[in-house]
């Protein structure tokens, strides 16, 4: 329009769209209300920190998104975009004044076979993790999964608390698996929100959904150390200039492995602080580079490490420590696409009832009503399967819901991608740009459907955990028919 190309245009849309939506949520928000009637029967929903956590992402977060929006998606040198935000800093202080920080570091972790050397159990490294380093004190995944939906309201609001990706998975895997000195010098920071993480394990020469393509290398040179080698990309967080070290995914090479390891046995990861690691390039997100965060191209030139610093459970053990880090994180991930799914349709809904088009409101017309409902029914329907996988990895374990945890990887990214696009289409043209946080949501919503693995890959999971009962009755394999 003419006014967007005018010197002396008035503050950009994004200032007034992403600034509006929480004057009018001073109450309760609608799934707040519902899910203390679905769970008033159980002390395992702390309804009193949800509605903590939801008052200070409406007050003190969500007012101040159009300013921290405009730095970033505005920011007229590369230098300033890459620079973490004064007013997200000041905010985490007041996060943690108010005991809204680490929420997610529970008092235990899930159960699970503890198939580890006796002095480095996981379950006892998490607890005395925990005792060293109090988080939230939430004792269920289940309990904090309404949690994450009320930060997935903002773009921000899990750095805010300290509970953002990938530094929540990489200190619990420091929890559970780090020795004293890894924690003290890694975990202890972490969780101080001094330092920042990544989590380098993709590779761009090979098909990573199968991890055990893997070409990076980490090769024990038999004289107290490793020489860590290779490519990653999406690396996500490696271009935070806080990022302070990578846990690093890679073949495991050298005398200790056994020539006969089965392909889970031959992976490590390993500690490598950043600063010796070469980051080539930033990547985008369907045009978000997600600054200062960022998502970048990493460069391992034969690094060399102490092994006793670096090294976490073992040598070729790096997919115990997979299975353990992505259960929990899969609930976090998904609830808080919940939370923003929640957040797109309460802003669509004050739209379309105020927005005309051919004569009436878009929200009298048929088909706007009707994807309106759709996106209820699929949002709710998505928040149980989601609380039910979390039940199950508190009762039983990572292991033992693996079909759930792979069910929630498939349904949930699907629902948010389904749902938002409706909600965009509602919005015209501005729902394509970053005037309003639904572009930006979307583009978080489709990259779960890859990030932890293609669903492809999880549904092949699903349908073998369906059929295995059936297919253990199966003793022989029956002959072929004989030609007539």
């Amino acid at each position: 329009s003419s006014s967007s190309s005018s010197s002396s245009r008035s503050p950009p849309p994004t200032t007034r769209s992403f600034g509006t939506s929480h004057h009018a949520r001073r109450s309760s928000s609608p799934q707040l209300a519902q899910h203390r009637a679905l769970s008033s029967s159980s002390s395992s929903f702390p309804t009193e920190l949800r509605e903590r956590v939801a008052a200070f992402v409406r007050d003190e977060i969500l007012p101040v998104e159009a300013e921290v929006a405009e730095a970033y998606y505005g920011a007229t040198s590369k230098a300033d975009k890459w620079q973490p935000s004064a007013t997200l800093e000041a905010l985490k202080a007041r996060a943690k004044a108010a005991g809204l920080w680490n929420l997610f570091f529970l008092s235990a972790p899930p159960p699970g076979d503890d198939k580890h050397d006796a002095h480095r159990s996981p379950s006892a490294a998490y607890q005395l993790a925990s005792a060293a380093y109090p988080g939230g004190g939430l004792q269920t995944l289940e309990a904090y999964a309404p949690i994450c939906e009320e930060l997935g309201r903002s773009l921000w609001a899990p750095e805010v608390m300290n509970c953002s990706a990938p530094d929540t998975g990489n200190m619990e895997v420091l929890a559970q698996f780090g020795t004293p000195a890894q924690r003290a010098t890694w975990l202890a920071p972490l969780l101080a929100g001094e330092i920042r993480s990544c989590f380098a394990m993709t590779e761009p020469g090979v098909a990573s959904s199968d991890p055990t393509n893997l070409e990076a290398t980490v090769r024990d040179d038999g004289d107290g150390h490793l020489v860590v080698s290779g490519r990653k990309w999406w690396t996500s967080g490696a271009l935070d200039p806080r990022c302070a070290v990578a846990i690093f995914m890679g073949r495991a090479v050298g005398a200790t492995v056994r020539d006969d390891a089965a392909p889970h046995e031959r992976h490590s990861m390993v500690l490598v602080p950043m600063d010796r690691v070469r980051v080539e390039r930033p990547l985008r997100v369907l045009g978000f580079d997600d600054a200062p965060h960022g998502h970048a191209e990493c460069v391992f030139d034969d690094v060399v490490v102490d092994k006793t610093d670096a090294m976490l459970l073992g040598h070729g053990r790096g997919f115990e420590i997979a299975q353990a880090r992505l259960g929990p994180g899969r609930v976090h991930h998904c609830m808080r696409a919940i939370g923003a799914c929640e957040r797109a349709l309460e802003l669509t809904k004050r739209r379309v009832v105020s927005r005309v088009a051919f004569g009436k409101p878009l929200a009298a017309h048929g088909t706007v009503a009707a994807d309106l409902a759709k996106a209820r029914i699929d949002i709710d329907a998505a928040r149980l399967l989601v609380h039910h996988c979390a039940r199950r990895i508190d009762e039983l374990g990572n292991k033992a819901a693996r079909k759930e945890i792979a069910m929630i990887k498939v349904a949930v990214p699907q629902m948010a991608c389904r749902v938002l696009d409706s909600l965009m289409q509602m919005w015209g043209g501005m729902g394509l740009s970053t005037d309003t946080p639904l572009a930006h949501f979307y583009a978080q919503a489709r990259v779960l459907r890859q990030a932890d693995g293609p669903d492809e890959v999880h549904l092949q999971t699903i349908a073998k955990l369906e059929l295995k009962p059936l297919l253990k009755k199966t003793t022989t394999t029956p002959p072929p028919p004989k030609r007539q």
